[in-house]
């Protein structure tokens, strides 16, 4: 790592209390970044945020060196949903997502695309591009430290995502009207059958993003392991270590300096015992 640059370690937080309260509980953890839900991830209306928590979010923030700060939009946005309804209801609730992550002056804003069923790969690409385009438009995020991350997905038939390539299409759709980049999930990454546990593997994994998403564009890594089998599709998350990846598959990750410049979000505890003395800033 560079001289005088800092590694990203966090951890998703609650906010019971106020949004703002997620600094404090990330500076008792040890950590320097972190993400939250700005409301229920199980609803489509959420209230908006409320001025004095945005400022003293955005002050604490400063005071303890913590971010960047990612939002995880809510499950139930499907923004290549077949059925109109469902795809106008995400339309609007994303809209909110943004609003509130501007607010709050996160600079990351994470959304799973939705599921295409109904519809050819192509068609889910088109529309989730444009249902994203119409949730931002007149939304001010021009010249904010701002971008939508496109999420990787555990790889389930009609799931826009499970496949790097699905991802980059995404991000390149949408770069003429969006600020847009990558989250990638090391769970789904496994489950959709790309190999990080392997030294051989996840070079050749490496070499899938290089040449897809690129490793500039991943401003994010959700570091999770699995429950499930390499290939097997299904998205259960489990503890570092305890699971079919295996703790190395994330020490090689926690020291790829081709990610010094993302923010990793793991099982925290874990991470942090495992960082290098001097890790988190020099």
């Amino acid at each position: 790592m560079a001289t005088g640059t800092k590694k990203r370690i966090g951890v998703h937080l609650g906010t019971a209390g106020g949004t703002w309260t997620a600094v404090n509980r990330a500076v008792e953890a040890g950590a320097n970044t972190f993400q939250i839900f700005t409301a229920s991830p199980r609803m489509w209306k959420a209230a908006p945020v409320k001025p004095e928590d945005a400022a003293k979010m955005i002050e604490l923030r400063a005071k303890h060196d913590i971010g960047p700060v990612a939002v995880h939009a809510s499950y139930l946005i499907n923004m290549c949903s077949q059925t109109e309804t469902v795809r106008e209801n995400s339309i609007g609730a994303f809209r909110g997502e943004v609003e509130r992550a501007l607010a709050l002056g996160a600079e990351y804003l994470v959304l799973h695309p939705g599921s295409w069923k109904g519809l050819t790969r192509d068609e889910g690409l088109r529309l989730a591009a444009e249902s994203i385009e119409r949730a931002l438009d007149g939304v001010p995020w021009q010249g904010k430290n701002f971008r939508v991350l496109i999420e990787n997905t555990a790889g389930a038939e009609f799931s826009l995502g499970g496949k790097l390539e699905q991802v980059a299409e995404l991000v390149e759709l949408l770069k003429a009207c969006a600020p847009v980049g990558v989250c990638l999930d090391t769970c789904h990454t496994h489950v959709a059958g790309y190999d990080l546990v392997s030294e051989p593997g996840y070079a050749e994994t490496m070499a899938i993003v290089a040449s897809t998403v690129g490793f500039d564009a991943v401003k994010v890594w959700h570091c999770n392991d699995a429950k499930a089998a390499m290939g097997s599709k299904l998205d259960r998350h489990e503890h570092i270590g305890e699971g079919t990846m295996g703790a190395e598959a994330f020490r090689r990750l926690l020291h790829d300096s081709r990610f010094d410049h993302a923010a990793l979000s793991p099982r925290l505890r874990w991470m942090l015992r495992e960082m290098r003395p001097g890790m988190l800033g020099c």
